[in-house]
């Protein structure tokens, strides 16, 4: 809510205009061409007023590869995420499903495209991600009497049984125990929620600790959202608490919900998602239990980490093995009065999350001013030179198509 999210006071820093009224939320900063969230251009100079229609009317700033890989189109949607309500259980499609959800359903699925997201933390930053390993969903139905009566005693022995037999079985034995979940009657998981949440709250008021059954977050998500089906799904997904830097890749397919925190988040350019908890807006639970990825393991397999550059010590690179972008991170010292932000066959866009400076680059008309909360398009094949008007560290992300 207001200036407690880090997408208004990167909004306020950027522009002294942007006035932040602290009882409305800030949640989603968006940079790209998606249809649902344009980009505006600032400079008057420019005749176009979006970032879209300057692309459209300028196709050699993507890159050749980009631009024919990707039919003259910028193949990301870079963002910031201010978390304070969890976001809804949900999944992204891969491509053929996309296709497929959108024709037969464009209200809920507004494109026809993919999207396979990046999550990398600004502040602690928690989030639900993946399927447990089986062990720990098979204890927290032996400790949970009320997540055991939703799954079905049946569902539940066969799920224990897959431990000793192949991945088939324990993917099959999964979908069987999530799905039971996820269809159950409303009116039931209402009744079993109540019951666990007084049992667990008694269990706070007594001194308990109640982290063996996830009971602070429990409670925190029915805070949020009474009765919803998606505070049982704590008990079947990994729950990952990222440090600033540290980052999660999500593939198609994979369930996930940000809990909390703040984040940058890179994906190909989708608006594209299957829910079914946690949230107001439109459920899909038949889709999404078909199209999961039942493959459980551990959490911390779910971190992404960067590789370092070989070329530049200042540089982190985020590259998932997905075409449609990558993130790199740039953390330069104040000690350092220039840097050279280099030329790529892509086109990109930087963010400044903190620091001060002017940028300049061959081709552009004059310098322009860049400091916290600032977006810059860089088109393919040009370099920026940075030089610092205050001599603090500098944090960048930068997305771009490293094809």
């Amino acid at each position: 809510m207001g200036s407690n999210s880090e997408v208004a006071r990167l909004l306020a820093n950027s522009d002294p205009l942007a006035g932040i009224s602290e009882d409305k939320p800030y949640a989603e900063l968006w940079m790209g061409t998606h249809p649902r969230g344009d980009a505006k251009i600032l400079d008057n100079h420019i005749s176009q007023k979006t970032l879209g229609q300057w692309i459209a009317e300028n196709q050699d700033c993507l890159g050749s590869k980009v631009k024919d890989t990707f039919n003259g189109k910028l193949p990301f949607l870079f963002k910031v995420l201010s978390v304070e309500t969890a976001l809804s259980i949900q999944a992204h499609p891969n491509k053929e499903l996309a296709e497929k959800l959108h024709l037969q359903s464009p209200q809920h699925y507004p494109d026809a495209n993919h999207k396979p997201e990046m999550a990398i933390a600004l502040t602690s930053f928690q989030g639900l991600c993946g399927f447990r390993p089986i062990e720990e969903i098979v204890t927290f139905l032996t400790k949970i009497p009320e997540f055991r009566f939703l799954i079905g005693d049946n569902a539940a022995t066969q799920l224990k049984q897959s431990l000793s037999r192949d991945s088939q079985a324990v993917a099959s034995a999964l979908q069987s125990c999530f799905s039971n979940l996820m269809k159950s009657e409303n009116k039931v998981v209402v009744e079993q929620l109540n019951l666990l949440v007084k049992r667990i709250s008694q269990q706070v008021a007594a001194g308990n600790n109640v982290e063996d059954v996830c009971g602070g977050l429990l409670l925190q998500l029915h805070q949020q959202y009474p009765g919803d089906i998606g505070c049982f799904a704590i008990y079947f997904l990994n729950l990952l608490t990222l440090k600033p830097g540290e980052a999660m890749f999500l593939e198609a397919n994979v369930p996930h919900a940000y809990l909390n925190g703040d984040c940058v988040e890179c994906m190909a350019c989708s608006d594209n998602t299957v829910r079914a908890g946690l949230t107001p807006k439109f459920i899909d639970v038949p889709t999404l239990c078909e199209m999961l990825s039942y493959t459980p393991s551990p959490g911390k397999d779910r971190l992404f980490p960067p590789t370092r550059s070989q070329e530049d010590p200042y540089l982190s690179i985020y590259d998932p093995p997905v075409p449609d972008f990558t993130v790199i991170k740039m953390e330069v010292p104040g000690s350092v009065p220039e840097y050279e932000v280099v030329a790529l066959d892509s086109a990109s866009i930087l963010l400044m999350v903190q620091g001060t400076v002017t940028a300049s680059s061959p081709t552009a008309q004059a310098a322009v001013p860049l400091q916290r909360g600032g977006v810059l398009f860089v088109g393919a094949n040009e370099s920026v030179s940075l030089k610092l008007t205050v001599p603090e560290d500098l944090l960048m992300f930068r997305a771009c198509c490293l094809l």
